[in-house]
């Protein structure tokens, strides 16, 4: 049995460096940096028109957690329906209350705003205090997939809980490990989880030589070097995907 590989990306060159590694799916967000927001609609075009595979949109409209006010919402509402009507395969978001809970009516009206679409509650998951509850409640909403780490730093860790909330799915949603996945890892994984797929994005550092022409001046994140930005590895992808095949064979 296959298993499905889903990869964070944020540029066009991403989404292509992606399909060659063999991930089946695509993540598509801006600000790989801050755990990623919502990519412009002008990104989504040009990565559609260059890649064969599905591909689902983040919608975060700022770094941080996930307890938006009623502006932050209306432009997601925006963006889950412009993402609707340019051909996304799906959307991906997570609203929290103040408390850390998730806002399930909120929840509920951007998946029904997404229409066919396939919706993910991403890894603000990961902050809710009753993860079995929350599933539940969220499964009402008729989102699709969620995706989580286990509320562990990295997937593995938090392979006891994925594996719980699976079986209590019982097919009502999916469950998608993501965080820290890597070759050496995965197939510990999936063992443990019983998941049928994986969610990664790691990243390598690219180099925009003109970052240097003023190093005085920086329009990166505090600290970071001006010159370089985050993209993904694809030769990590790689690695994975050859690690995921090896077990089916």
């Amino acid at each position: 049995m296959s298993f499905l590989l889903e990869a964070a990306c944020a540029s066009v060159t991403d989404c292509v460096e992606a399909e060659a590694a063999g991930a089946d799916r695509i993540e598509l967000c801006s600000a790989l940096a801050v755990g990623g927001l919502t990519p412009s609609i002008g990104l989504f075009a040009a990565a559609r028109a260059r890649t064969r595979l599905p591909i689902v949109c983040m919608v975060r409209p700022r770094a941080g957690a996930f307890a938006y006010d009623e502006d932050e919402l209306e432009t997601m509402r925006r963006d889950v329906e412009a993402f609707r009507d340019a051909g996304a395969h799906g959307v991906v978001f997570g609203v929290l209350t103040p408390q850390g809970a998730a806002d399930v009516e909120r929840t509920r009206d951007l998946v029904e705003r997404a229409g066919p679409l396939e919706t993910v509650f991403h890894r603000a998951f990961d902050l809710v205090t009753d993860p079995e509850g929350t599933l539940d409640a969220l499964a009402a909403t008729g989102i699709s997939r969620i995706l989580t780490s286990g509320q562990a730093p990295a997937s593995l860790e938090g392979a006891p809980l994925i594996r719980r909330l699976l079986e209590r799915a019982a097919g009502r949603l999916d469950i998608l490990p993501g965080g820290g996945v890597r070759a050496a890892t995965v197939a510990g994984l999936v063992a443990a989880t019983g998941a049928r797929g994986v969610h990664l994005g790691p990243q390598l550092l690219r180099i925009d030589a003109s970052g240097a022409a003023n190093p005085r001046i920086t329009f990166g994140l505090p600290g970071a070097p001006p010159d370089q930005y985050p993209s993904l590895d694809a030769a990590a992808v790689r690695a994975v995907r050859t690690a995921l095949d090896a077990i089916r064979s």
